[in-house]
């Protein structure tokens, strides 16, 4: 049976308490859940005006402008969507309490970036250590 935690909306993760105790896996949960809220809701505002958009425009120029339009909305769309993946994934980490901390070192990311960036699962030096390959690579 799993203990209820109630989440005080002032709250705000802190480097002197224990790393990812459970109040702070709680507070990620709701960051978390609440984003991917929010992407759904704005998905679900795309679906209605593309319908709603979807009439026939006689001027070339008003449906080319319009087929650009709606290119550009799928395109954001497809990236939300992976976002929703990263997200959920992030959701599991919590989950598994392999959450906060980096999949590359296993040592904490810091709670400023995690605020900043809630689905990183990289430590900042980490991140820039791969990009900096990155870019090596991308270079040849």
């Amino acid at each position: 049976m799993s203990k209820q935690i109630t989440l005080d909306a002032d709250y705000r993760p802190s480097d002197s308490e224990p790393f990812m105790n459970e109040r702070q896996r709680e507070y990620f949960r709701g960051k978390l859940l609440a984003w991917k809220d929010e992407i759904l809701k704005e998905a679900k505002e795309t679906l209605v005006t593309l319908q709603s958009e979807s009439e026939n425009h006689p001027d070339i120029a008003d449906r080319a402008s319009s087929e650009t339009d709606r290119a550009i909305e799928l395109r954001a769309r497809d990236r939300q969507r992976k976002l929703i993946a990263k997200i959920e994934a992030a959701i599991a980490r919590i989950d598994d309490n392999s959450y906060g901390y980096c999949e590359e070192t296993g040592e904490p990311i810091s709670l400023k970036r995690l605020e900043a960036r809630p689905i990183a699962t990289l430590s900042l030096e980490a991140q820039e250590r791969h990009e900096r390959n990155e870019r090596v690579f991308r270079d040849d």
